[in-house]
């Protein structure tokens, strides 16, 4: 195996999670053992549309359209019958979504609340917290957890690229072309991320800390491949786009402060710092270029990217009030 190779995360295909509840179970169980009975409706209807069993399930039946797993066909990506509970679990956890992160106002106003420091979070947040006081365990394992999105950044919202057009296309193109490196094989920012993991001393495997993320991680993580992967729900997902780029540069300086302090390595600080200079930049992009042009171009989808901008921070808010609940009590946010 060459340099490069062991430096890239995504060779490895990692292996099934172990099951959290009976929806979990059945559907993993399907994915080694075709032919096994999947979840039924009542049993999608009765878990927590918040809960571990949902979304780990959600997750490893999203992860077939990413990298697979070892030890898994993958003609099971488009299995009707896989599609079938994917979508009763993608029903279960929308449903609560649009009740519990309803805009109250419209896409406009909404992004400008995104623009008032601290980007829609309040001064105790995850970043501020290891900001000040975080010490290197906080930040191995919100390396960890983060890990199940960024060791693949960017992907999810590749998904909308050809259901856009114009404006708004070409401006998510460039900022995409970013997000992959800049035709930079090095400065890919997922690459990137793996080489922060690798300085705080963690396994830089793709997936490799799924058994230890808790159901507020997988959440967030599953809400962009369910924006991505509906047409119907493109205007959530450039909301979803829309909120993470504007909120990221100054939490990215936060992060950037805190491994200083404790004294990480540079690539660690790399990750941070390149998000800092990058996303100021997008956010421009973003606002005047993407959510503009889509709205130009399809006014209907005002309330949509709304919706996108107040889910991600309604389950970002979720993750934070569990990760800070965990550390400030002396216990580990891994679940294993």
């Amino acid at each position: 195996m060459s340099a490069g190779q062991l430096l890239e995360s995504r060779t490895r295909t990692p292996v099934l999670p172990r099951a959290r509840g009976q929806v979990s179970e059945a559907v993993m169980k399907a994915l080694r053992l075709p032919g096994s009975p999947l979840p039924t409706a009542e049993q999608i209807g009765a878990a927590g549309p918040y809960g571990d069993d949902l979304h780990l399930a959600l997750y490893v039946l999203y992860e077939l359209h990413y990298q697979g797993f070892a030890d898994v066909d993958e003609d099971h990506e488009w299995d009707p019958d896989l599609l079938r509970v994917r979508r009763l679990l993608e029903e279960r956890f929308l449903h609560a979504l649009r009740k519990d992160a309803a805009p109250r106002q419209d896409a406009d106003r909404t992004i400008a609340d995104l623009l008032v420091e601290p980007a829609g979070y309040d001064q105790d947040g995850v970043s501020h917290h290891l900001q000040r006081e975080g010490q290197l365990h906080h930040f191995q394992e919100y390396a960890a957890l983060r890990s199940l999105y960024h060791l693949k950044e960017a992907d999810p919202h590749a998904w909308v690229i050809p259901r856009l057009h114009g404006r708004a296309k070409a401006a998510m193109v460039a900022i995409e072309y970013d997000e992959f490196g800049a035709g930079r094989a090095e400065d890919v920012h997922a690459r990137l991320f793996a080489d922060l993991m690798r300085d705080l001393g963690l396994d830089t495997g793709y997936g490799h800390y799924l058994d230890s993320a808790p159901a507020e991680v997988l959440a967030t993580v599953n809400l962009m491949s369910l924006f991505g992967l509906h047409r119907s729900l493109r205007g959530a997902l450039v909301g979803h786009f829309a909120a993470v780029e504007i909120t990221s540069s100054p939490g990215s300086r936060r992060l950037a402060q805190g491994l200083r302090r404790i004294g990480a390595g540079k690539a660690a600080q790399r990750f941070y710092d390149e998000h800092v200079e990058a996303d100021a930049v997008h956010e421009q992009v973003v606002r005047r270029d993407v959510v503009g042009g889509l709205l130009e171009a399809e006014p209907q989808l005002d309330a949509d990217v709304a919706f996108g901008i107040c889910a991600t921070d309604f389950l970002e808010g979720r993750l934070a009030e569990f990760l800070l609940g965990r550390w400030r009590t002396g216990r580990s946010a891994l679940v294993t």
